[in-house]
């Protein structure tokens, strides 16, 4: 499917999604937000689709939300009645939150490749992906609060369950720029490679290893995964077992025992 504001191409099992409005800095307006919503639904039904590597074209990673937008949000202050008013402000803040939640709950692993910029909503998005890699130039900054905002699309309650929240606070109270090394060393980041190419090379490796997995095993982490995040230990690995019982005795696991014994690579079925 061809779309408008990304490039979406699939070869060998990965998805290579990239931000394209580099004339912007990759900063989504409207359009391009509900866009990347319909990009990641549809790739998580995708059946030759394995794993996903989320890039930027052109100068910049994503600078996040566009001034356009921010400006169109600005109408609303002419609606006079305040109830009404909140009701439309909340309905958009909920419209952009269901987007980066999409990329969150689709079926595949993403892996954000990020360079130079990941900039306000650019961090919210990273922050729903499942790994995340960078070059040396770039850099994230919760950069709402130098527009005399709160970040509301998913940093504030996903970044503290990735990195310490004594860090998330820094940065999200003072706007401040966290560069490739630093991000690795706090874990932001899984790894900070030295330029671009580098990184792009080296997340193409990674996801190429995650193909060739179980991918209904693949699925099966990612769920349990978020699960885990969000509940109990007790509660998660109730979950898992259920989980389990469910999915263990499968198609896949037979090939992958079978490979094992003949000493060959395992093939698993397209979904």
């Amino acid at each position: 499917m061809k779309y408008h504001y990304f490039n979406v191409e699939i070869n060998e099992k990965i998805a290579r999604v990239a931000f394209n409005r580099p004339e912007k800095s990759n900063a989504l307006h409207m359009e391009a937000w509900i866009e990347m919503q319909t990009v990641f639904e549809a790739l998580s039904k995708t059946d030759e689709v394995r794993v996903i590597i989320l890039a930027g074209e052109g100068k910049h990673f994503c600078a996040g939300i566009d001034l356009e937008l921010l400006m169109s949000a600005g109408q609303i202050k002419d609606i006079t009645c305040a109830g009404r008013r909140s009701e439309k402000i909340k309905e958009l803040i909920e419209t952009l939150q269901k987007t980066i939640t999409a990329i969150e709950k689709c079926a595949k692993p993403v892996l954000a490749a990020i360079h130079n910029g990941c900039i306000g909503g650019g961090v919210d998005i990273v922050s729903a992906c499942d790994m995340r890699y960078c070059s040396e130039d770039a850099y994230l900054t919760i950069k709402e609060i130098d527009l005399g905002m709160v970040a509301d699309l998913g940093t504030l309650q996903r970044l503290p369950k990735i990195i310490s929240p004594a860090m998330v606070a820094e940065m999200a109270y003072t706007g401040r720029k966290v560069f490739g090394p630093e991000a690795q060393r706090i874990g932001l980041v899984n790894q900070c490679y030295a330029t671009s190419e580098a990184m792009l090379e080296g997340v193409i490796k990674i996801a190429t290893t995650i193909a060739h997995k179980s991918p209904l095993s693949i699925r099966g982490i990612k769920d349990v995964l978020r699960y885990t995040r969000d509940h109990s230990v007790d509660d998660a690995l109730n979950y898992m077992a259920n989980w389990n019982a469910a999915m263990l005795l499968s198609e896949d696991l037979t090939e992958a025992f079978s490979a094992t014994l003949e000493k060959r690579q395992p093939k698993f079925g397209l979904f």
